[in-house]
């Protein structure tokens, strides 16, 4: 079984089932190389969970606010990270610039829910005590 979504950088969700041994079988994921799709495209439909349902765990948007700093910039951690890979370099830098442009877009999607909503109702709380799914 293959599932293979065709637009901007959605081959990553494809996979297989290995089911030579029966029910012993078990998923393989697939990445045809373009895990990071093209630098020159961001595909924002993959976004819509996050727009639509307006929630985001605080921790998340701590550590995803953290990497926009200039000491922490998510291209530079990608790129210290990844130059003791025996394939190095993995990424370009038009690859490694395009993850700090699609963070602010994440960030900037949080901020519209913000913006809508509320911060207390979109940044996740403790656990236990209410908040409302927006559209979900």
């Amino acid at each position: 079984r293959i599932y293979s979504p065709s637009r901007g950088n959605m081959d990553r969700h494809h996979y297989e089932m290995f089911t030579k041994f029966g029910d012993e079988g078990f998923l393989i994921h697939l990445d045809n190389a373009r895990g990071f799709g093209r630098h020159s495209h961001d595909e924002t439909s993959i976004l819509a969970p996050l727009s639509q349902c307006c929630i985001i765990k605080r921790t998340t948007l701590l550590h995803l606010q953290l990497l926009t700093l200039p000491e922490y910039r998510l291209s530079d951690v990608m790129r210290e990270s990844l130059l003791l890979d025996h394939l190095a370099p993995v990424l370009t830098e038009p690859h490694l610039l395009a993850l700090d442009r699609r963070l602010w877009l994440i960030l900037k999607t949080v901020g519209k829910c913000i913006d809508a909503h509320g911060e207390d109702q979109v940044v996740g709380r403790a656990p236990g005590s209410q908040q409302v799914n927006f559209n979900c």
